[in-house]
């Protein structure tokens, strides 16, 4: 009697919810985050970058307030970036009152966050599907995929990792919900999501991938066709809940109409910035090629990552057969993962995803002047990679030995991430070292010679700046930033003329540029030409009222036209914004001591000096105070101080002279 082999049970797509961790899960998850902590650690020795670090963080003021009340409104209010995102504003205000400007403590703030988002992405499918290592892998990818080390490594992309943070909790609140979908659990929903558009409009698109749980892990909504019985993927669970589909799509209005909100909004805010691109200048279709292209770009990059870039330039000029090719074959992926759907949902979850989240950034509603971003793929590729790992070993378990050669090919890539992404990070340790990579992997990238000339320009190498900033502008005419910033250098090289010439024309690009605003009125100012400066300052405050640069070069305006009382309440409002400006302290007891207001000369004077010991003027300007208040010892003492710091102070030679034959003096009878 011949015994018949029983045939083995095909590999399952998904599993049933796991409610408990297993002690592996627990050892899953540190795993993940000791290697994400080992890879990313390297950031707390790591520089702020001149990229929107300084407006974000080092020259804003209301940052540097921490979250006062009035930062605190600021941060709700402001347009600032082209973009409203109050708690991203918040975070950064946090970050500054307890650490200050110590660059490494704002970048591990981003690490904790990218953190926590993995540990949650990990727990969130493993509690869906039951799969610990599927889920390891998905997690594994999103924290250590070199794509995804700008938005962790650059600390003014703390938008990014607050936002998917709040996005995966998010997520977290509707798997609760959907176990007892009741009101009082639809706010574990809600309120992360609120919090999340409040981080940064990217999250508008989850609702869109709440629906695609609900086919897939969640099974709320049945396949639309369902496979014949017995075959090889059959998978015996029913759907979950017995919720109508009208129900499952009604629960996630009030989610829509939030989206739609923002939408309008951040459209709004970035239209009124400046930052919205007009089809003048890129066409329709060119962005719409470039979108096409782009969503192929980013996985051939996910497999290939090497050569990123800070910045990718708009390609003016796309080859038709490029356009067309790529729009065959993502639409060729659409119809495999739609027919894919009844037997493998987890293949067109994935890919659906990565498509509807891309759809804010893919560039139709242009903002900036880059082609794609990696950014831009922080959460995107979380549905390539849930693709990747439930569809490949599906796909393969026919295959003899393919559950050790799986393993080893998921080792692998994990690896080859880990090792790219260690000197990916590296990229990002300074400002030089990130422009040199730019030029380097993007020659034609006009953001890398720009950013190379102010990094020059930062290290007083002005006559080399200037064939920088020269050809970013060839590469982009319309840079306003470079305009402005080759208008700096020319004037600190004493080139006037020119430099007015090259700031009207970036503020004729972008009108809001408080800068540019500022630094026409310095120059104006240098002519003579003092109404006309003050002018200039007086609109940078009406864009940017807190800007403290521009209430002190106001102020220093107002004392050359004659108007001290004015000038007096700017250095004071400069003080309230930035009591640590060690000029504006001089100023203000310089024309205290005009005014014989000589006590409080003297305090301002110290103020300077405090934060400033080796201010020669100051200590000259408190020695004149200090004569006339009859404190002669003193006096001596800080005209000694200003002759040691400059030996060549020739008014603080003749004022120590002077004093001392006051001290000499015999008193008379």
């Amino acid at each position: 009697m011949t015994k018949t082999r029983r045939k083995s049970a095909p590999a399952r797509p998904d599993r049933p919810r796991a409610k408990y961790f297993s002690r592996q899960d627990f050892h899953i998850a540190l795993l993940l985050l000791l290697a994400t902590l080992a890879v990313f650690s390297q950031v707390r020795s790591y520089e702020f970058v001149s990229l929107d670090d300084p407006e974000y963080i080092t020259r804003n003021p209301y940052v540097r307030a921490g979250p006062a009340p009035e930062s605190s409104a600021w941060a709700f209010t402001t347009n600032r970036d082209g973009n409203w995102f109050p708690l991203t504003w918040l975070s950064h205000m946090l970050v500054y009152k307890f650490f200050g400007p110590q660059s490494g403590f704002h970048h591990l703030a981003n690490v904790l966050l990218h953190i926590l988002s993995t540990l949650l992405l990990f727990a969130l499918f493993r509690r869906m599907t039951g799969s610990s290592w599927r889920s390891a892998f998905v997690a594994y990818l999103f924290a250590l995929h070199p794509l995804h080390v700008e938005s962790v490594a650059w600390v003014s992309e703390r938008k990014d990792v607050l936002c998917a943070f709040f996005w995966i909790l998010t997520m977290w609140g509707y798997l609760h919900y959907t176990e007892r979908p009741k009101p009082g659990r639809y706010l574990l929903v809600l309120v992360p999501f609120c919090l999340g558009l409040m981080s940064k409009a990217m999250i508008i698109t989850l609702p869109f991938v709440l629906l695609l749980l609900d086919v897939w892990p969640l099974r709320r909504i049945p396949p639309a066709k369902s496979p014949q019985a017995g075959g090889p993927n059959q998978n015996a669970e029913a759907p979950r809940t017995a919720r109508s589909l009208a129900g499952i799509f009604w629960e996630k209005a009030p989610l829509l109409a939030l989206s739609a909100a923002m939408s309008v909004v951040t459209y709004k805010v970035q239209q009124s910035g400046g930052a919205v691109v007009s089809t003048d200048w890129i066409p329709f279709g060119t962005r719409l090629g470039n979108a096409l292209i782009s969503y192929l770009a980013y996985i051939a990059q996910m497999v290939w990552p090497v050569r990123l870039s800070v910045f990718n330039p708009y390609p003016m000029n796309l080859p038709g057969w490029q356009v067309i090719g790529a729009a065959v074959v993502l639409a060729a992926i659409t119809v495999l993962a739609l027919r894919s759907l009844p037997r493998r949902p987890y293949i067109a979850v994935g890919w659906f995803w990565y498509l509807g989240t891309l759809v804010p950034v893919i560039g139709l509603i242009q903002v900036g002047m880059q082609s794609r971003a990696d950014r831009y793929t922080y959460l995107p590729l979380i549905g390539i990679f849930v693709l990747v790992a439930w569809g490949v070993p599906d796909l393969l378990c026919r295959c003899p030995h393919a559950r050790f050669a799986l393993a080893g090919a998921a080792i692998s890539a994990c690896a080859a991430c880990t090792l790219l992404t260690w000197y990916q990070i590296q990229v990002w340790q300074s400002s030089t070292s990130l422009y040199q990579h730019a030029l380097k992997a993007t020659p034609g990238s006009h953001l890398g010679h720009y950013g190379m000339g102010g990094v020059l320009r930062d290290q007083g190498r002005l006559e080399e700046a200037i064939p920088y900033y020269l050809e970013a502008i060839r590469l982009a005419p319309r840079l306003a930033s470079a305009h402005g910033g080759l208008g700096g250098v020319l004037l600190s090289l004493g080139r006037i003329d020119d430099a007015i010439a090259r700031f009207s024309e970036a503020i004729r690009l972008h009108p809001g540029s408080v800068e540019d605003h500022i630094n026409l009125g310095i120059a104006l100012s240098t002519l003579g030409k003092v109404s006309d400066a003050i002018a200039q300052f007086r609109e940078a405050i009406r864009i940017i009222p807190g800007s403290a640069n521009a209430h002190y070069n106001l102020g220093r305006a107002y004392v050359s036209a004659g108007n001290v009382d004015e000038a007096l309440a700017e250095f004071n409002e400069t003080l309230r914004l930035q009591p640590d400006n060690a000029e504006a302290h001089y100023n203000l007891g310089s024309i205290l001591a005009g005014q014989g207001r000589l006590i409080g000369a003297v305090d301002a004077f110290n103020a300077a000096i405090r934060l400033r010991p080796d201010y020669a003027s100051a200590h000259n300007n408190l020695g004149g105070a200090l004569a006339q208040l009859g404190r002669i010892d003193e006096a001596i003492t800080h005209f000694t101080e200003a002759l040691r710091i400059s030996p060549d102070f020739v008014e603080a030679r003749r004022n120590l002279e002077y004093a001392l034959t006051l001290r000499d003096k015999p008193l008379k009878r």
